[in-house]
Formats: C-alpha cells, sequence, structure tokens
C-alpha cells in the first residue's frame, strides 16, 4: 500500500494548523469500485506503546483475510481533537505493512465529525488516499436529536450548521454510534457499509475485529478470495 506522511513531532497549535490545512484536501463524494474487502482500524495503548492493527474481511461473510500489527512509542500527548497525532504514525505504519488491499477502511473514531473536520479516518484516508469511513462510540462535536429505536434509523449530527455526520442505531436498545465521512465516500454510503459490516452488535465486525487484534487475539485467516456482495 502507498503511504504518505508529514511531520508528525509538532507543537499542539502546529497541529491544529496542519488539520486547518489538509481539512480542504478531503473529498467528500464517493470514489470507489466494489468493495470485496473491508478493513477495520483500531489502535489500544499500553505502558506509553501504542499497538495498530487493521483486519481485512471478506466483506460478504465479515471474515478475516489478512491483519497486520506495529507498536510504536507513544510520544504526542492525548489532546482532544489531535488523536491523528498520537495514533497516525503507528496507524500508517501497520498499513504499510498489510499485504491485501482493502476496497473501504473503517475507523474506531471520527472523520468530518471534527472541529476542524479532519478526524483520524479523515487524516490517514487522505495520506493513503483510500475510501476511508469514521465510525466512532461517542460524540466529538456538534449536537443531534435522538435516532428511532429500529436499527438502520439515524439522525444528522450538526456542528455550526453544517451536517458533519449521522448518529446511526446499529442495534435495537444499544446506544447509536457517530458515523462521517472519513475520505472518497459520501454520508450515505458510509451509513451504507457501517450498517452492512454490522452483524447482531453494536459496533461492525471490522471494530470488533481491529479492537481484539490491537489487544492480541490473533485472526483465524480464511485462505480464499471474497465475492462481490453487492448491496
Amino acid at each position: 500500500m502507498m503511504v504518505s506522511s508529514h511531520a508528525w513531532d509538532l507543537s499542539p497549535q502546529e497541529a491544529f494548523a496542519q488539520q486547518n490545512e489538509l481539512a480542504s484536501q478531503v473529498e467528500r463524494e464517493p470514489r470507489l469500485g466494489p468493495v470485496c474487502r473491508v478493513a477495520g482500524v483500531d489502535v489500544s495503548v499500553r505502558d506509553d506503546v501504542s499497538r495498530a492493527a487493521v483486519v481485512v474481511l471478506d466483506f460478504e461473510g465479515m471474515t478475516p483475510l489478512d491483519y497486520a500489527i506495529a507498536t510504536r512509542p507513544v510520544t504526542f500527548p492525548y489532546i482532544p481533537g489531535l488523536l491523528a497525532f498520537r495514533e497516525g504514525p503507528v496507524v500508517l505504519d501497520v498499513l504499510e505493512q498489510l499485504g491485501t488491499t482493502p476496497d473501504l477502511l473503517i475507523f474506531d473514531g471520527q472523520g468530518l465529525a471534527h472541529p476542524r473536520r479532519l478526524g483520524i479516518a479523515s487524516h490517514i484516508g487522505l495520506l493513503v488516499d483510500m475510501p476511508a469511513v469514521g465510525c466512532a462510540k461517542s460524540r466529538l462535536c456538534g449536537r443531534h436529536d435522538e435516532p428511532g429505536q429500529e436499527p438502520g434509523r439515524h439522525a444528522p449530527l450538526l456542528d455550526r450548521g453544517e451536517v458533519v455526520g449521522a448518529v446511526l442505531r446499529t442495534r435495537q436498545g444499544v446506544k447509536p454510534v457517530y458515523v462521517s465521512i472519513g475520505h472518497r465516500v459520501d454520508l450515505e454510503t458510509s451509513i451504507k457499509y457501517v450498517l452492512a459490516c454490522c452483524r447482531g452488535y453494536r459496533l461492525p465486525e471490522t471494530t470488533r475485529w481491529a479492537h481484539r487484534v490491537a489487544g492480541g487475539e490473533v485472526p483465524p485467516i480464511q485462505a480464499r478470495q471474497p465475492t462481490l456482495f453487492d448491496l
């Protein structure tokens, strides 16, 4: 996978400026082909070491096809809105190691639903120029009404008069997730693929697998080619 980067050892003020500069380059319209392979991206931090995992799944069956892991010392402080500067370098490391190129990345984090419209899904999606979606467990910015209780119901997430994402109910009786454009997708496409990857749980299988592998679990890799599941 082709990976580009930039300087990461910035002050918070420099990081804010970098986000403002990159945000204008994010593509908010669909530019993706058939999705046969979808990947989840997650990072765990323990004892000042970040461990990134990416797991590629067969889109139709949600079975693991490939995965990679990378670790790095944590060098950037935890600052809300600057997650990419804390986790981005190790995510780029793991994507560069990945042997199977996915058709879509789903991040456990924000995309456009970010004060400067550049959450980690948009930031990394832009750097690797791949379709990407943000699917976060909590809200970083904006306001919204509560979506209906049925799976698939969603409400717009609004920030300063702009729709920056959707508050999506993926399972009845559980909290919704926050879906937003990462890169090279629109919001409707983002919602569509997050829902398709949810198989009875609140979180999509991409996130569930990436979280487990980031925590140390080894997935059972299926040695077969995926088939196109046409939504």
